[in-house]
């Protein structure tokens, strides 16, 4: 067995003393350096964390504020069919100089690391290519600008704008997956149109505010429409997040203090989507067909809730940009025209009321009628005739309207067509109403004549129809509505404005002059029957001015339908632009509002009619 001498007491010999190579030197060695540098760290830590703890606080950490745009509110139609919501979406930023070192401090990089970064952008800006489309070369530099002209350095740039969930969720992974930091996801809700171009007039779009925009807000902002109508309610209140951030990113530990937004309103309108589709088809097709530049389309309840309102040629509210600037906006408020033969049932209205005219009041209708300096004459050639003022307006006679209207003075005639909304706007909500044009008491002798029967004074389509409904309404003005009801956020009910109610003529009148509206359908059958129900209607033909000239050029052509006759529920209007051709409202317009009709009175559940039709003379 091998033993082992223990000496004891032995002294260590000095440093200097130690034989070079041996163990116990280099530990002495390797020990003081460890020590020293200790102490050189210990010194550091006391100078960040005691001297000058404030400044290098704020230098790692970055309280970084974020928007949080507010929900905008929904809009349905009145059945809860949705024509505009908002859908998640984000915004892919960069920080290019984060993204240049890939977030590491360039004196601590490696060669591993400098390469890591430099195949960053090229990367990143493949991903983007192939998962959103667009420029690679356009990504690329967004990436790897870190400096502007004046060479100060830039710390936000917009990689791509609205990108849905759908494709932002593999996107995300994709991009996590190689392992870079510089990118960032802000939200930005993108308004979607499930509908497309359906009631896109009344919608409306959204538009890019670049001042939204600077102001580091939400940049989307109604631009027409409702949508612009109702921009402040709808958008809602945007919140915010301030949280702590370092060159990573998000410090997951660090202070949020967060300020939730407040959703929008969101409302349900009085549209009925499936009868607005029906319509805007129809109406397309007669423009077609007819070869007119434009055609307009309301149908609504006879008390102003409007159901369908159509406008051709339109756009789709999710693609404004490639739209027509000339089919933006709503043309049943901003379009006015000379209403024609239409007018001849506001114009009877008063002279009924004033109790100077009744359905079987006999007039002399000579072939023509001096006016000023002109003629006035009928659309078609004729002798003298004798017909009744249910005759007059059953055969559109303007020569009959123009020898009865004479009978009342000019004020009050005016006080009539004031009351029946014409010459202000209707207050229906949407942006851009025209009042139209309607001449004063003291108007000439041969301005009166023109009214009478549609010439020489100006509408929109949305208030010659609420004005013939206020007619068949039993006398009642209703201004028509869009919004049926709101709800804030929470789903508590917000107030709407009340429609105004006023009565313009007495329930005896508005009866009597529904009865001679019956007799124009009669008179021209099969323009508007619908097998069930007793209708009556108006046709309008008037001269079109041309601005450019400051003449007549063309002509507007119009139909207005109302069911069922007896009481009054539904009605539908439709105007045609220049139509090509020799024709009429009746042949043109009528079948279009019978057809709506024959869809919405069934839809609605409207009785059919149990009474007779009016049979009144036309003749005497």
């Amino acid at each position: 067995m091998r033993r082992f001498l223990i000496r004891r007491n032995v002294p260590i010999p000095p440093l200097w003393k130690v034989k070079p190579g041996s163990t116990r030197a280099r530990m002495t060695v390797l020990l003081i350096a460890f020590m020293c540098v200790a102490l050189v760290l210990a010194a550091k830590c006391v100078a960040v964390q005691g001297l000058d703890l404030a400044d290098n606080a704020n230098e790692a950490l970055m309280l970084d504020p974020q928007q949080l745009p507010a929900t905008r509110g929904t809009i349905t139609d009145r059945n809860g069919q949705v024509l505009a919501e908002s859908v998640p979406a984000v915004n892919i930023t960069t920080d290019p100089t984060i993204v240049s070192t890939n977030g590491l401090a360039v004196d601590a990089m490696g060669m591993r690391d400098k390469l890591k970064a430099q195949a960053g952008p090229g990367l990143i800006a493949g991903i983007l290519t192939a998962y959103l489309g667009g420029d690679f070369q356009t990504y690329y530099s967004k990436l790897t600008t870190t400096a502007n002209d004046s060479g100060d350095e830039i710390h936000y740039a917009m990689l791509a704008r609205n990108v849905l969930t759908y494709n932002n969720i593999p996107l995300t992974q994709a991009l996590d997956n190689l392992g870079y930091v510089g990118l960032y996801r802000e939200q930005a809700p993108v308004r979607n149109y499930p509908n497309g171009a359906l009631a896109s007039n009344v919608l409306g779009f959204m538009t890019y505010s670049d001042e939204l925009e600077a102001q580091d807000k939400y940049p989307w902002t109604g631009g027409d429409g409702l949508e612009y109508a109702l921009n402040t309610t709808l958008s809602g209140v945007d919140g915010q997040e301030v949280y702590e951030t370092s060159p990573y990113g998000k410090i997951p530990t660090g202070t949020s203090i967060v300020k939730a937004p407040q959703e929008g309103i969101s409302y349900q309108l009085t549209l009925d989507l499936g009868l607005q589709y029906m319509q805007d088809q129809r109406l397309a097709a007669a423009v077609a067909s007819s070869g007119a530049r434009s055609g307009m389309a309301i149908t609504m309840t006879v008390d102003g809730e409007i159901l369908a309102a159509s406008s051709y040629p339109t756009f789709d509210s999710n693609d404004p940009a490639h739209a027509d600037p000339a089919t933006l906006g709503e043309p049943i408020v901003r379009t006015t025209y000379e209403p024609g033969s239409v007018e001849k049932v506001l114009t009877f209205a008063a002279l009924v009321d004033q109790g100077l005219v009744s359905p079987d009041t006999r007039v002399i209708v000579p072939g023509k009628i001096a006016s000023g300096d002109s003629l006035i004459g009928d659309a078609w050639a004729h002798d003298t005739l004798h017909l009744t003022a249910a005759g007059v307006v059953a055969n559109s006679s303007n020569v009959g309207t123009v020898v009865l209207t004479r009978q009342i003075s000019k004020d009050t005639l005016v006080s009539y067509l004031e009351n029946f909304g014409l010459g202000s706007p209707t207050g229906v909500g949407l942006p851009g109403e025209e009042s139209g044009s309607l001449p004063g008491a003291d108007m000439s002798d041969m301005t009166r004549d023109n009214i009478s029967f549609g010439q020489g004074l100006s509408v929109t389509a949305l208030q010659e129809a609420t004005a013939v409904a206020a007619v068949v309404n039993g006398g009642v003005y209703h201004s028509p509505t869009l919004i049926k009801s709101a709800t804030d956020g929470n789903g508590r009910p917000v107030d709407v404005p009340a429609p105004t109610v006023r009565r313009v003529i007495s329930q005896d009148t508005a009866n009597q002059v529904v009865s001679m509206m019956e007799s124009v359908v009669q008179l021209n059958r099969g323009s508007f029957d619908i097998p069930g129900y007793n209708t009556a209607g108006k046709s309008g033909t008037a001269e079109a001015v041309d601005p450019s000239c400051g003449c007549y050029s063309g002509s507007v052509m119009s139909y207005v339908g109302v069911a069922p006759a007896e009481n009054p529920y539904l009605l539908t209007y439709v105007v045609l632009d220049h139509p090509v051709g020799n024709t009429s409202g009746t042949l043109v317009a009528a079948p279009v509002v019978r057809d709506v009709m024959s869809v919405a009175l069934p839809r609605y559940g409207v009785p059919t009619s149990t009474t007779d039709v009016a049979d009144l003379p036309l003749q005497w």
